[in-house]
């Protein structure tokens, strides 16, 4: 077992960040600042658009209205939790408060104004709070986009202790490295008392036993503890270590062994004063369902027209080259495992498919997801193609005659099928997609373990925000050409 002592030093040299608690005070500067910004504007607005023409003047009412206008606004988003700690970087719950206590103030001032019979000016009163929810979500967009980025960069991380035994505080240390902008950096793991390794199957150092929670956490300076299975015997254990560690501003945190299911699948409800946790059933069915086939079918249809005028320059380049066939056709297993010819602008040499096997035996790879990134049967065209995702858009086509989705898993052929084990055939349960999250995620740049459990987290988990979330990212994932050849 390694001891207390024997990390002594490295942790002394790791100072934890404390920035994290001006979170909220910095998202409060932001806010104030953008409300001012946006009352400026709607009191120009008021008066170039002539909004709900009235015979007040808008400044003289802004001087007595603006400033309370100000603090009820900033009181209400304090009252719904919109700067708790927990809210920032992380999930939609943030953006739920701040839309909840904009809506209250602005209720609270339109029933006020009428009330105390103020005569504030309703063009100023519709540009105030229509134009100030846009503006604070891009505010907390771009704090939150800045937080990430300083945490990718090792800024303003967590650090972490893991208690439970080692597969348990293995399995949520991976999670958490694999999402550097969660700001979590494990230190490391406590495990049961009869352990005595000093590290676990993953290499993570263990730096005690769980019943020496609260001295360890203060020793090594902890900002979180989780506790994963196996950290504690009883309630009652667990009941005490809380105690112990209320006084020490440590975040305390339950990791139970459930991952890969989306917030909208748990809830936690209380029976008896024993916290349950409901998972609902996976969603893959309503990811065939009308709605998302009609959205494929109008989307489709509008990207067609959009892109006819680059089908035909890509078209011409292509044949140009080498006389060969535009269009490269191949059978891809779909919804169901029923087989459809998947339309692709052509990017490599016209035998490629015959080289296949060789180039999978010369180079070690896997027959499953098989990819190359200097891939020798690619054309030159075929090469800016593929980093900008071009060659993929005949794909489109597919998605109007109902065999493919805007979004989905990525199209496999029957010999990757083949060698899919019982979870990994889920993928089968809805249409493949043009994109995906694992495209979105890193491309070809992925793990074959990383993008088969990316896409199985989309089947288990879908939902049509999710299917724009997918669709706004793509942009980016596109333009920046990561993990694209």
């Amino acid at each position: 077992m390694t001891t207390t002592s024997d990390h002594a030093q490295a942790t002394s040299t790791a100072t934890p960040s404390r920035m994290l608690r001006y979170l909220p005070t910095s998202a409060l500067i932001i806010d104030l600042l953008l409300m001012t910004i946006v009352g400026l504007v709607a009191i120009v607005g008021r008066r170039h658009l002539d909004l709900f023409a009235s015979s007040a003047s808008v400044e003289e009412q802004v001087v007595i209205a603006g400033p309370l206008m100000i603090l009820g606004w900033i009181a209400a988003l304090v009252i719904l939790g919109a700067y708790h700690r927990d809210v920032f970087g992380v999930g939609t719950d943030e953006y739920r408060r701040v839309l909840d206590a904009s809506l209250l103030a602005a209720g609270i001032t339109g029933v006020g104004s009428y009330l105390v019979k103020f005569d504030l000016s309703r063009g100023f009163f519709v540009l105030a709070y229509g134009l100030g929810v846009p503006a604070l979500f891009l505010g907390r967009f771009l704090l939150r986009r800045a937080l990430h980025t300083a945490r990718r960069r090792g800024l303003l991380r967590q650090r972490v202790l893991i208690s439970g035994t080692r597969s348990h505080v293995d399995e949520i240390a991976g999670v958490l490295g694999r999402e550097p902008w969660l700001g979590y950096e494990v230190i490391g793991a406590l495990t049961p008392e009869y352990d005595l390794s000093e590290e676990t199957a993953t290499g993570l150092p263990v730096v005690g036993n769980s019943d020496e929670v609260t001295s360890l956490v203060a020793h090594h300076r902890a900002d979180a503890i989780f506790f994963a299975g196996g950290a504690v015997g009883s309630s009652a254990q667990f009941r005490r270590v809380v105690w112990d560690l209320e006084q020490s501003q440590v975040q305390v945190v339950i990791a139970p062994s459930v991952t890969d299911v989306s917030n909208e699948r748990i809830s936690i409800r209380p029976v008896g004063g024993l916290p349950l946790m409901h998972i609902e059933p996976p969603t893959w069915s309503d990811a065939s369902r009308w709605g998302k086939r009609a959205f494929d079918l109008f989307g489709s249809a509008v990207l067609i027209m959009a892109f006819a005028p680059l089908f035909l320059v890509v078209a011409l380049q292509i044949k140009l080259h080498d006389r060969g066939p535009v269009f490269f056709r191949h059978n891809r297993v779909g919804r169901n495992g029923n087989e459809f010819s998947c339309f692709k602008f052509r990017t490599m040499i016209q035998d490629a498919e015959a080289l296949v096997t060789g180039l999978q035996e010369a180079h070690g790879a896997s027959a499953l997801l098989f990819k190359m990134k200097d891939d020798p049967r690619i054309t030159p065209p075929g090469r800016w193609m593929r980093r900008l995702s071009v060659d993929e858009l005949p794909q489109l086509f597919n998605v109007f005659l109902g065999h493919m989705s805007l979004v989905g898993p990525r199209p496999q052929v029957a010999r990757e099928v083949a060698l899919y084990d019982s979870s990994m055939s889920r993928r089968l349960h809805v249409r493949p997609g043009m994109t995906g999250l694992w495209q979105v995620s890193g491309r070809n740049d992925l793990t074959v373990e990383e993008a088969v459990r990316l896409d199985l987290y989309y089947v288990d988990n879908w939902s049509m925000l999710q299917d724009l979330s997918i669709l706004g990212r793509t942009v980016g994932a596109v333009l920046s050409s990561r993990g694209a050849y």
